[in-house]
């Protein structure tokens, strides 16, 4: 299995810190305050301001194998078996993606399905995919 680390643009970089900071700043007002029911109120949006984006920063990746293309970013898991891989594009779109980067690459697959990426090592993912791509098309076509 061959890990892939996700590119990371430096813009967002700064929007997690300052959502970090954000969360910091109110989990202290809060504290201040003291009031025990807006401390337990407040938990879970200061755990997600704070743990999401360090999480995303520290589990986003992907994983090859012969089989399939697992995508990790912090909680969320996709599965993506490389037979259903219909193609591989180059993209800049900002839309939700399990990419911390806007050098990213679309991937066509299933029934109208894609998702996209953003691997460190956009060149060697791709040498890599097509390898597997091209090993599991021969091994379907006998």
């Amino acid at each position: 299995m061959k890990v892939y680390a996700s590119k990371v643009d430096r813009w967002l970089i700064v929007v997690f810190v300052l959502s970090i900071a954000a969360s910091l700043a109110g989990l202290v007002m809060v504290v201040m305050a003291g009031q025990p029911q807006q401390i337990a109120l407040s938990a879970l949006p200061m755990v997600l301001g704070i743990g999401l984006p360090l999480w995303l920063l520290r589990a986003t990746h992907y994983r090859l194998d012969d089989r399939e293309l697992l995508i990790v970013s912090g909680p969320f898991r996709w599965r993506i078996a490389v037979v259903s891989i219909a193609n591989v594009v180059p993209t800049r779109s900002a839309l939700s993606s399990p990419a911390l980067s806007l050098d990213r690459l679309r991937i066509d697959y299933g029934q109208g399905r894609s998702i996209m990426v953003s691997p460190l090592e956009r060149e060697r993912f791709l040498r890599d995919l097509d390898a597997v791509r091209a090993k599991q098309l021969g091994k379907t076509a006998r």
